[in-house]
């Protein structure tokens, strides 16, 4: 248990319930979305539309971009990309938003 008496994980899912984590993980689906659908409807093979999603989730997604290359490696980096700075805007949301007093839902 951490100072506030709330575990790892109750407090990773309260930061990810702020409202400006959520839109940013609606934006970043929907950058994965529209990527994949430009890639798949270019005909080219030429397509650079996957590099919008993996600047949005950077630096996390770059990281694990340099696993082996495969659709679902590319999901994967931009998830976990999303997920780990979904995580720090919510953290952040929420300290600007309460300053140096205790959290009240603690």
């Amino acid at each position: 248990m951490s100072r506030s008496g709330r575990s790892f994980a109750g407090r990773l899912r309260h930061a990810l319930t702020d409202i400006t984590a959520r839109v940013y993980l609606v934006v970043c689906a929907a950058l994965l979305v529209w990527a994949l659908v430009d890639t798949y409807r270019d005909s080219s093979g030429e397509s650079m539309a996957g590099v919008i999603p993996l600047l949005a989730t950077a630096p996390v997604s770059f990281v694990v971009a340099v696993l082996p290359e495969h659709e679902t490696m590319f999901v994967a980096a931009v998830a976990l990309g999303a997920l780990v700075n979904a995580t720090v805007i919510g953290w952040c949301s929420r300290a600007l938003r309460h300053g140096d007093r205790t959290d009240p839902a603690a």
